[in-house]
C-alpha cells in the first residue's frame, strides 16, 4: 500500500493537460480515471495510489508551479523513461534533462525531466539494473 493517496498539479487549460497527461502518464502505466466532464482529471497506475489529480485552483488565480517541486513517478523500464520524455516533447512539454544515467543518486538511476505545459516539473525515474 501507498503512503501517498494522491498528487495534485495545477493547470489552467484542462483540455491541453488532458492531452500532455494522457500521452505522458499512459508511457509508464498510468490510465486516466472515469470522471464527469465537471470533475478534475485523475490518474492511476494499476488501479493503486497515489492517484495524480489535474486541477484548475480553487480559489480562480491561474495555476503556477513550485520553484525546486517535483513529482517524481516510478518507471518499470529505461524505454518507458524514454517514452516518457519523447511524449512530453511532442505534446507541448518541455526538455529539463534527457534520458540518462544520474550515477550522482545511484548506481542503477536512470531518469529524465520535464516540465509539462503549465510549468510542472515531472520526472521518470527506473532503478531497475538494465545496462
Amino acid at each position: 500500500m501507498s503512503i501517498i493517496s494522491h498528487i495534485t498539479l495545477g493547470t489552467n487549460d484542462k483540455a491541453r493537460s488532458a492531452r500532455f497527461y494522457d500521452a505522458v502518464l499512459g508511457a509508464i502505466g498510468f490510465a486516466r480515471l472515469p470522471k464527469p466532464a465537471e470533475k478534475p482529471l485523475a490518474y492511476e497506475r494499476d488501479g493503486r495510489m497515489p492517484t495524480i489529480y489535474i486541477y484548475s485552483p480553487a480559489d480562480g488565480r491561474p495555476a503556477t508551479w513550485g520553484n525546486g517541486t517535483h513529482v517524481a513517478f516510478i518507471a518499470d523500464t529505461r524505454q518507458q523513461v524514454h517514452e516518457f520524455h519523447e511524449r512530453a516533447l511532442a505534446n507541448a512539454g518541455a526538455d529539463e534533462g534527457a534520458p540518462g544515467p544520474r550515477p550522482h543518486y545511484g548506481p542503477n538511476y536512470y531518469a529524465a525531466y520535464v516540465r509539462d505545459p503549465d510549468g510542472n516539473k515531472l520526472q521518470a525515474v527506473c532503478y531497475a539494473d538494465e545496462a
